[in-house]
């Protein structure tokens, strides 16, 4: 089931990549939309030094007319929608990754903008994507900034025969029900080829149980897993790819795989989860 859609907003950012997916779903889906935004005062990330009276009063004007804004900007892209519609936002002095997986619970999906490569961070807008992702419990749709609209039609499933791919897979049920060509692939060694495509054929078999036509690829490594992924989705023409997140915290901060990381900056749909 597909019922609540939350859409993160960066406030003072533009987010139509974002509402126009969240939109696009909710439709396909007649789901609800929370739009979700939040801001951090600016002293809260300066650690250094005191913020002046008036910088901090400045900020406090700004997070206040970027919240405007945002919900303007919220409410225009859903104007046309029937469903359950509801705004959210506020300041917090918790870092904006943890403040937001705390809302996760009222949603079925998150849907999130990744980052441009090399995008600078602003810690006070954008939360960190790796901690939002591995906290979130909760499945996490990235669009990233090349992509105008989403599509739903061609998915492929990144397969690894992990606690984090079979979490991924059944979340993209009501995606996997609504595309036209589902393809599940693993990159495996010699010595693992024949566990493989024996475990790849158990979940296409697995997936038809639940009324979804699957295709198998299995392939031996040719050069990074993350570039062989990549070059794979570009030759099946995939809207979306489906996939398992890994990581681990070090120093307080998730510090994410090699696959996970590429999905994050790709340039095609990524629903992901943990």
């Amino acid at each position: 089931m597909m019922n609540t859609l939350m859409a993160i907003l960066v406030l003072g950012r533009p987010n139509d990549r974002v509402l126009d997916a969240t939109v696009r779903i909710a439709t396909r889906f007649d789901a609800g939309i929370i739009g979700l935004a939040a801001c951090r005062p600016i002293q809260t990330v300066c650690h250094d030094y005191a913020v002046p009276a008036a910088l901090f009063d400045e900020d406090r004007k700004e997070i206040a007319r970027h919240i405007k804004e945002g919900e303007l900007e919220f409410r225009r892209a859903v104007a046309q929608l029937k469903g359950r519609i509801e705004w959210r936002a506020q300041t917090t002095v918790l870092p904006l990754a943890e403040h937001l997986s705390r809302q996760a619970r009222n949603a079925d999906l998150i849907v999130l903008g990744a980052e441009a490569s090399g995008a600078q961070c602003d810690a006070t807008r954008r939360p960190d994507i790796c901690d939002l992702v591995m906290s979130a419990g909760r499945p996490v749709l990235l669009v990233p900034p090349g992509v105008a609209t989403i599509g739903l039609d061609r998915v492929v499933v990144a397969w690894k025969d992990t606690r984090e791919a079979r979490r991924a897979i059944v979340d993209a049920l009501p995606f996997l029900k609504a595309a036209t060509t589902t393809t599940i692939v693993e990159i495996a060694d010699d010595e693992g080829v024949a566990e493989a495509h024996s475990g790849v054929a158990e979940v296409v078999a697995w997936l038809g149980h639940h009324g979804v036509r699957a295709d198998s690829k299995v392939e031996l490594p040719v050069r990074s897993n993350a570039s062989q992924l990549d070059e794979i989705a570009s030759e099946l023409q995939a809207d979306l790819v489906i996939a398992g997140a890994y990581g681990h915290a070090r120093q307080g901060q998730w510090v994410l795989g090699g696959i996970t990381t590429q999905l994050l900056a790709g340039d095609r749909c990524a629903l992901v989860a943990h």
